[in-house]
């Protein structure tokens, strides 16, 4: 039998400790080793014993889950899961944790529909089970240097092939855990006539606006948060809102995307997958696609779509990624063109879009 994750909770609510509780406990591959309602409880705990993740809220009273965040991955590195409100200062926040080593960002657990729960306990024990693989060590010293269902559940059947090619070339990219720091150096190194770009980032609702913003203000392109009918232009990245898909479509020679509810698919909303196909069947060969550092298989069968529908296609390498999960995925099913570093595919996107 595998080993259990073992889980340290982190967070000043006892509602919310409780909730996560039992939340984690719900799957058979974690393991709850302990709760503590603030960062000096957690310490006097890790004295005793290191868990492989830890769950920290970024809002507590006598000191807050950055400042802990940066003492511990100084002191000794551990995969860490932020539990963040969905404030606008929570937003932030937690975007500023993911600076400083965290691995992934979860919503604090809510009261809702059974649909809701059940999708929300999906994403918190996906997250914990990511952060186990993320490789702590690596992911610090680099940002020192600064039930799944298919697409076809969100996409309607096609009546149509995706249309010839033209010379204007769009990018669509996927990305999971480790996606937001490998989306800024991606980003930050295109120059202001780059192709339009489409990107599905795993991340919960809400915190897209504020990721989309702080890239905005780092790169030479525009960077925005996706809203229906928006058109893929150069020099501008659209990135899914959280809890949305993204569709891409064509209207004459005119990309634009769709934003649409439904339900998980990959586990995921937005989804990769659902992305990827659509490109594939509205762009084809027009379309280059580039799948990055994320746990799971989300957008392996889209690339494969890609590939078939003429896409050159992109994975980022191993030793460049934080979970080398996703990338993995679709080599293995061999609809992958190029295999490149995270340095390097910036570079290789602009050869081959002729930028």
């Amino acid at each position: 039998m595998n080993k259990k994750i073992r889980v340290l909770i982190v967070d000043d609510s006892a509602v919310v400790r409780q909730s996560l509780q039992k939340i984690l406990s719900s799957d058979p591959e974690i393991e709850v080793m302990a709760t503590a309602a603030d960062p000096f409880i957690a310490t006097e705990r890790l004295k005793q014993e290191i868990p492989d993740v830890i769950t920290l809220d970024v809002e507590m009273p006598r000191m807050d889950g950055i400042t802990f965040l940066q003492k511990l991955m100084a002191q000794h590195p551990i995969p860490v899961v932020i539990c963040s409100s969905l404030t606008r200062n929570g937003s932030e926040t937690a975007l500023k944790a993911l600076e400083y080593g965290a691995a992934e960002i979860i919503t604090k657990p809510q009261l809702g529909t059974k649909k809701f729960i059940e999708e929300s306990s999906v994403r918190i024990c996906d997250a914990v089970k990511a952060a186990a693989r993320v490789r702590v060590e690596r992911t610090v010293e680099k940002r020192k240097v600064e039930p799944k269902l298919s697409a076809d559940s969100v996409i309607p059947k096609p009546k149509s092939k995706a249309m010839i090619a033209t010379t204007e070339k769009v990018v669509v990219i996927g990305a999971s855990t480790g996606g937001t720091e490998a989306l800024r150096i991606f980003l930050e190194a295109l120059p202001p006539d780059a192709p339009g770009i489409a990107i599905v980032q795993h991340m919960p609702e809400h915190f897209t606006a504020a990721f989309s913003k702080r890239l905005d203000g780092l790169c030479r392109i525009s960077v925005k948060e996706a809203e229906n009918n928006d058109t893929l232009i150069r020099g501008r990245a659209l990135i899914a809102p959280g809890n949305r898909h993204m569709l891409l479509k064509r209207s004459g020679a005119r990309y634009f995307v769709e934003i649409k509810d439904g339900p998980l698919v990959c586990r995921h909303r937005p989804s990769v997958d659902v992305l990827f196909r659509t490109a594939a069947r509205y762009a084809g060969k027009n379309c280059l696609g580039v799948i990055m550092t994320g746990m799971g298989d989300d957008g392996a069968r889209g690339m494969a779509k890609l590939k078939e529908a003429g896409a050159l296609t992109i994975a980022h390498d191993e030793k460049t990624c934080v979970v080398f999960g996703m990338p993995n995925e679709a080599i293995k099913m061999g609809v992958v063109d190029r295999v490149v570093p995270l340095q390097h595919i910036a570079q290789e996107v602009l050869r081959i879009c002729d930028v």
